[in-house]
């Protein structure tokens, strides 16, 4: 097991260790290139101009160390009143009504609630309250297929239970429903066999947490993470003034709820109220930066500790415990030694790199005004240079 004293975050002479909060200042101070900061900046307003954007609008935070080098909000916040389909393009908001993007825009980050939700169950398994190899069924026995077929917990951090991508909880009646969904679904492979993302095991993670610490996730989130963190602006929806999202109407989505601002835009999160293990959280650039610090500082930022060194490593080590561990396809140039990060459905990404003691936060709402193929390519490029302006400066 790691170390209690590590975990603790004592220092030599047993006081709380305290890392630097974050700070705006220049690329040089952080140790980056300016040059390809400058670069990263351009490329990212390109994402938002014209008539087909990648993104209606982007912020994007970057830095090293304590450093915020970058900061910078592009585009739109709301650009669009719907999307229509015949003409296979949004319908513009008069300008007046239109909302710029700017770096306190709240976006709803969908899957990057995964990251905190991993987190809160680190927090148990540090705690001693959570067995990482535990079976689910030890908590959860009347989630009887998972509990028969021996999935773990580990599995469902490491997308390795063998449960399918999704269920159409949106689809029940009600939530007795949707819980005797969850609770008869099985496995489609072998727990433990080669890993398939689905946003059940965070779902199922959810309920072990509710049971095993008797609050609900949005406080545990809060409780453990946002308020110790000072991530005043992250929190569940709803979310006024947030980044507008998808006009979701079928068929190219699973529900027909118009355009969204400020509520969840996975149609599931929805279905469950807005607090779900997979999607559901709202936070800004600056929030989920600090939360990268806190990460890259062993676990610590301020004065505020959410996790001990060795569980941070336990976190992030491959193939990682809810997190993506080296993954060129959004992570660029950054992936190859041990970076961590994930995506989200609507536009968003984060990365960390211990290896440089960077970060990248890159929030769109790619899904404005419908949803599309999933393209990562920008957030690479993104990552790429800022690894660039690492080697470069």
């Amino acid at each position: 097991m790691p170390s209690r004293d590590r975990v603790r975050g004592r220092g030599p002479g047993g006081g709380e260790l305290s890392t630097p909060r974050l700070r705006r200042d220049t690329p040089e101070r952080a140790g980056l290139d300016a040059a390809e900061l400058r670069r990263l900046v351009r490329e990212v307003h390109d994402l938002t101009a014209g008539e087909r954007p990648w993104a209606a609008g982007a912020v994007v935070v970057a830095g090293r160390g304590p450093v915020i080098a970058v900061a910078e909000a592009a585009g739109w916040a709301a650009r669009y009143a719907a999307y229509d389909p015949g003409a296979d393009r949004g319908v513009e908001l008069p300008p007046r009504e239109r909302a710029p993007m700017t770096l306190d825009t709240p976006f709803d980050v969908a899957s990057l609630t995964k990251l905190c939700t991993a987190v809160a169950a680190v927090q148990q398994i540090e705690r001693g309250t959570l067995g990482i190899d535990a079976r689910v069924g030890a908590y959860l026995p009347e989630f009887h297929a998972a509990a028969r077929h021996g999935v773990t917990v580990r599995n469902l951090l490491t997308h390795t239970s063998g449960l399918r991508p999704e269920l159409p909880l949106y689809d029940a009646p009600d939530d007795a429903a949707r819980l005797a969904l969850l609770r008869a679904e099985p496995p489609v492979t072998a727990p433990g066999a080669s890993p398939l993302y689905s946003d059940l095991n965070m779902l199922l993670l959810q309920h072990v947490l509710e049971r095993v610490t008797g609050r609900s996730l949005d406080v545990l989130i809060h409780e453990g993470i946002t308020r110790p963190l000072g991530m005043a602006s992250t929190g569940f929806g709803p979310c006024p003034g947030a980044a507008a999202t998808e006009d979701q109407r079928r068929p190219w989505a699973k529900a027909d709820r118009g355009m969204l601002r400020g509520e969840v835009h996975d149609e599931n999160a929805w279905a469950l109220g807005g607090v779900a293990g997979h999607a559901g959280l709202f936070s800004t650039a600056a929030d989920l930066a600090a939360f990268c610090r806190a990460l890259l500082g062993g676990g610590a930022y301020g004065p505020a500790r959410i996790l001990g060194p060795d569980f941070v490593d336990l976190l992030l080590a491959p193939p990682g415990l809810g997190f993506a561990v080296d993954q060129p396809w959004f992570m660029g140039e950054l992936a190859g030694r041990g970076a961590a990060g994930h995506t989200g459905f609507t536009g968003t990404s984060l990365v960390l790199d211990r290896a440089t003691d960077t970060f990248l936060v890159l929030l769109a709402n790619t899904v404005h005004p419908r949803r599309r193929p999933g393209d990562s390519r920008p957030r690479a490029r993104a990552a790429t240079r800022l690894a660039r302006a690492v080697r470069g400066a």
